[in-house]
């Protein structure tokens, strides 16, 4: 067949973009296997009610194939009250089953939607925290939202619905075989039509709803990334090419949706084209053997309409066995967090003391382009390290290798001579934590977002954690304190207000080591003031490594760490740099004008 040709590739194409994996098909169908067993009885109970519905309404052509086969023989005595009963009955036990096939079937796709929803939900919070930070936000947005949608009209009736006509073309089928077997085989003049025109698409369309996935992924990553650094954008004039950039990747996504919708356009017809073959053949075919006397009028009747049955089954099963192939897609990006290897303890050595130490490490985001290159570093417990230096020079990286946010491409960093990329990552966070300028009250109440950093803190703890980082007064200002709803929607909290729930949460979890990334530096002067009071609480006794990007910061730490080009280029006190006159020194002067 010749028609609209798939979009061609280039280095950029959407389906390159993709940083989470997409499931590979052995993947797809472990976890379908695995879904269905899970939802094993449903499914037997739903084939069951099914396999009822359809053998009563098979009822209708044998009564009116009986009637006929009467009629041919020249009998006059019909008895047509005691057939019309029988067909009533027939069509109330249908009509009863059907509803119980649709609400059954509802039900089921409800709850592996569900199920979906939750497994995808608990694999994605168990990736390393560096996984996670690498996909970005739009990768991750569409699989929780475009992903999803596309998957509820597949859950809720796809599955059901193909598992219905499955087994109604098999009863119709097996009646059809049963009344007259010559017309089962003619049934079959109509399938070299369907295989060719099947495969044809099948063939094509997997690779093209992966292609069109990932297209949308790409919008969204270039939409949410645009208005994200929408102030940074405009500063740079950066507005015209982020405008190309999403032009150009909609016009790809386009591209794709308009290629799959010509894919379906070649196949509807052809199903349409083999109802009309399939009904054609019966009568023609069965017609002629009537003729001949090898079938009678009424087995004729009874399998002409079995066959015209036929015809929606048919329908329904490539309907939605297409509606299927986008679903497959998606959950091929959904359960593709399942083939990130989760951390594992295998390795893991015990900490055995508080120091921090990078020897010799090295990392990049991309291979073959490293932020940082050979540094080593040893912290001291207790001790504050301030990383300091020009912006681009990898000092936000290095305090996420020493968070354990990533993990080096080559060298190691330790705590306490224990591997942390070889640490799980809840084992990491009760030990080491980080602090930046995000902070996010989730939906919920106080208590509830409190209780994020230790779910078995009471509510003395929690108002101690309050009290430690100056938030006390404004929490018991509140109508109903603890139990007051924030977040979208609930009380509006200030965003000093929402670092000093962070903060708290920190007292709760009480890690030994902080890496603050400028935690108060999105804050108006008096706001940051104020939490940094709060903050120096929470940093005694603590060891803290600080990114600061303004030196003030850096000017109390018992070590200073000047970070240039990916490398330590001094390593000393404030004292000491500022008397070595070096790049430190340098930096120091530019502040203080």
């Amino acid at each position: 067949m010749i028609g609209l040709a798939p979009p061609e590739h280039d280095p950029d194409a959407p389906q390159t973009l993709t940083t989470l994996p997409v499931g590979s098909p052995a993947t797809v169908r472990s976890y379908v296997a695995g879904l269905i067993r899970r939802h094993g009885r449903e499914f037997t109970v739903l084939v069951t009610v099914n396999a009822a519905a359809v053998i009563a309404s098979m009822a209708g052509p044998y009564l009116l194939g009986g009637v006929v086969e009467k009629l041919s023989a020249g009998e006059r005595h019909l008895q047509l009250g005691r057939t019309i009963a029988l067909f009533t009955l027939a069509l109330i036990v249908q009509t009863v089953f059907v509803r119980m096939v649709r609400l059954r079937g509802a039900m089921l796709g409800e709850r592996m939607l569900a199920d979906l929803r939750e497994d995808f939900l608990v694999r994605s919070v168990a990736l390393p925290p560096g996984v996670l930070e690498r996909a970005g936000t739009g990768d991750l947005l569409s699989r929780i939202t475009t992903d999803i949608d596309r998957l509820s009209s597949a859950m809720r009736e796809a599955v059901p619905q193909l598992s219905i006509g499955v087994v109604w073309v098999a009863l119709l089928l097996g009646g059809l075989t049963v009344t007259a077997p010559p017309l089962a085989l003619s049934a079959l003049v109509a399938l070299p039509l369907l295989v060719v025109g099947c495969r044809w698409y099948f063939k094509r369309a997997p690779s093209a709803y992966r292609s069109e996935a990932a297209g949308y992924a790409a919008v969204s990553a270039v939409l949410t990334e645009s208005v994200d650094a929408g102030r940074t954008i405009e500063a740079h004039r950066l507005g015209a090419r982020r405008i190309a950039l999403s032009e150009r990747r909609i016009r790809e996504w386009t591209q794709w949706e308009r290629y799959t919708l010509f894919l379906r356009t070649v196949l509807f017809p052809v199903v349409d084209l083999t109802h009309v073959v399939l009904l054609g053949a019966v009568l023609l075919l069965g017609g002629a053997m009537v003729m001949q006397g090898w079938l009678t009028a009424g087995q004729l009747t009874t399998g002409a309409l079995l066959a015209q049955m036929m015809i929606d089954p048919v329908g329904m099963i490539l309907r939605w066995y297409d509606e299927l192939q986008v679903a497959q897609v998606s959950i091929a990006r959904l359960v593709g967090v399942r083939e990130i290897e989760p951390e594992t303890a295998h390795a893991e050595r015990l900490p055995d003391g508080r120091d921090v130490h990078a020897d010799d490490v090295s990392f990049g985001y991309r291979t073959g382009v490293d932020v940082l290159r050979e540094v080593s570093l040893r912290i001291r417990p207790g001790s504050r390290l301030a990383l300091v230096g020009p912006s681009g020079a990898g000092k936000s990286t290095l305090g996420r290798l020493l968070a354990g946010i990533y993990g080096p491409r080559t060298g190691s960093v330790t705590l306490g001579g224990a591997e942390l990329s070889a640490m799980p990552a809840e084992r990491v966070r009760e030990q080491v934590a980080l602090v930046n300028q995000e902070h996010h009250v989730f939906v919920g109440t106080l208590r509830d977002n409190l209780l994020l950093a230790r779910t078995d803190a009471d509510d003395a703890e929690l108002w101690a954690a309050l009290g430690a980082v100056d938030a006390h007064d404004w929490a018991r200002a509140l109508d109903t304190g603890l139990d007051t709803e924030v977040g979208s929607g609930g009380h509006t909290l200030t965003p000093a207000q929402a670092q000093q729930i962070a903060l708290a949460r920190l007292v709760l979890a009480d890690p030994h080591t902080l890496v603050l990334d400028e935690a108060t530096s999105l804050l108006d002067p008096r706001a940051a003031r104020h939490l940094e009071r709060s903050l120096g609480k929470v940093l005694d006794g603590r060891t803290v490594v600080a990114i600061a990007h303004r030196l003030h910061t850096a000017h109390d730490a018992d070590v200073i760490a000047v970070v240039e080009n990916g490398r330590i280029s001094e390593l000393g006190t404030h004292h000491d740099l500022l008397t070595a006159n070096g790049p430190y020194a340098a930096l120091w002067r530019s502040w203080h004008g």
